[in-house]
């Protein structure tokens, strides 16, 4: 093979035989939504900016230089991972199944050309190559042109998913074959599914400023607790949607996060690209009808998370401590929404708490990945021999939060708040507990989610809370 001006062509007349075969001319087949069910650019773009976030400040100047510069910029900068990208295998099953009885089969793409080599290299269909060059981008009326100067009017079939280019190129083509995209119905429930309203449940963490001031009977509190929570959720799937993107190659490596929408192709990401600015105007706009500095804690919400998508979460130790920060701006958002500040007891068990519940997620991730790497697992910025230093600082955070509690309860502020102050020691025993049970379910490697959701699927947890709530109720 050889690459010309964006073509890879074949040095045998095998293609020029096939091309004069008019009962059977090449199948010249589309690349992205088609032969993979994603977008090479928005891969290798959501790639580089996690890799190297500083050139996000580059885009503007490549796309000035025109698409196809853009395409090739960030191209030569990355190194997808071909072989775990959403193929569509029924198509390429079927691609397979042509070759074998010798149909001849071109890869036209408006991708840029490095990054459709390495896919024809992979697959090795391909008798030919049209790619985008750093010059020439190869979409809609380019492609046509250069396939009907390649193999003449109506002179190859195309293959494709069908947008508005390849309806161009189909006019050109003997036959069109449309390769069929996920229906709508499972595209609206793999998007709910991406925004992991289950997640949402953490925000519930809003209406703790209130309730830890027993003034939950205010229904106006109430209401700005409850236009909080709603808000908060919108920033917080903006969030989960911008790490998918920033994730999708780490994601398809994982035996569960595989199974995630936009790493699995269910999703065109160019969802979350419109989804994510909407969720947080969204978030502020609902935030602001509770209060005026909700939106400007929404903001640093995001931005923190986003942060943590870009860097923090590969920086050991750093990115737990924001996990646990990210917990603690919830009640922080909720001492906004109603305008009652958290008390210094409450922070500060907060920030033990959720220290240690951060832990427990990464000390999980390593016992995940151990069943898959063996001794060579990593979990983002840990190693397996770091898992029993991880169990050590997270369990003593987790009892840090206990003692916290029963200082607070042996002073004079909870006498103030209890009638029956006596009752809230129970609180301890259970709290103790609870962590202690999340810490051994990861322990035997039975820790598959965040922990927060562990505990709503889990009836030890769900019992202790229960046990909690009702002792707090009592002791009024």
């Amino acid at each position: 093979m050889r690459t010309v001006c964006g073509e890879r062509v074949p040095e045998s007349s095998a293609l020029k035989d096939a091309e004069q075969d008019l009962a059977k001319p090449p199948l010249v087949v589309d690349l992205d939504a088609t032969l993979v069910k994603t977008d090479l650019l928005l891969e290798s773009l959501f790639f580089l900016l996690r890799k190297q976030p500083s050139c996000v400040f580059l885009l503007p100047l490549w796309m000035a230089h025109g698409k196809a510069w853009f395409k090739h910029e960030i191209a030569r900068r990355v190194s997808l991972d071909i072989a775990v990208l959403p193929w569509r295998t029924e198509f390429v099953d079927d691609l397979k199944r042509q070759r074998g009885e010798g149909r001849s089969l071109v890869l036209a793409t408006g991708s840029d050309m490095r990054l459709a080599l390495e896919v024809a290299d992979h697959l090795d269909l391909f008798d030919a190559v049209f790619a985008s060059s750093g010059t020439a981008n190869l979409c809609g009326e380019t492609k046509r042109d250069l396939l009907v100067s390649r193999f003449g009017e109506k002179g190859f079939d195309y293959a494709s998913c069908g947008s508005r280019d390849d309806r161009m190129v189909w006019r050109s083509a003997r036959s069109a074959v449309h390769v069929a995209q996920e229906p709508l119905a499972s595209k609206a429930v793999a998007f709910l599914k991406a925004l992991r309203p289950l997640h949402w449940l953490k925000n519930l963490l809003v209406f703790v400023p209130v309730v830890a001031a027993h003034r939950y009977h205010e229904i106006g509190l109430l209401e700005k607790s409850l236009l909080a929570f709603v808000a908060l959720g919108f920033c917080a799937s903006s969030g989960y949607l911008f790490n998918d993107l920033l994730d999708l190659d780490a994601d398809r490596h994982h035996p569960r996060k595989k199974l995630r929408p936009f790493a699995a192709g269910v999703l065109p990401l160019s969802y979350a690209l419109v989804a994510i600015p909407a969720l947080v105007v969204a978030g502020c706009v609902t935030g602001a009808l509770a209060s005026p500095l909700l939106p400007v804690m929404l903001v640093g919400y995001f931005a923190l998370s986003a942060i943590y998508s870009l860097h923090v979460k590969k920086v050991a130790i750093l990115d737990v401590l924001f996990l646990a920060g990210l917990y603690t701006i919830r009640i922080m958002a909720g001492s906004a929404a109603v305008g009652i500040w958290s008390s210094h007891w409450l922070l500060a068990f907060s920030t033990f708490l959720f220290f240690s519940l951060a832990l427990v997620k990464r000390y999980g991730e390593l016992a995940i990945m151990k069943r898959i790497d063996g001794e060579g697992a990593r979990a983002r910025a840990y190693e397996l021999s770091d898992a029993e230093l991880l169990a050590g600082m997270g369990v003593a955070s987790g009892y840090l939060a206990v003692l916290v509690l029963a200082l607070y309860i042996a002073s004079d502020k909870a006498q103030t708040l209890y009638a029956q102050r006596g009752l809230l020691w129970f609180l301890c025993p259970l709290l103790l507990y609870w962590i202690s049970h999340v810490w051994l379910t990861a322990h035997r490697c039975r820790m598959h989610d965040d922990p927060v959701v562990f505990a709503l699927g889990d009836q030890a947890s769900r019992i202790l809370l229960f046990l909690m709530v009702l002792t707090a109720v009592l002791a009024l």
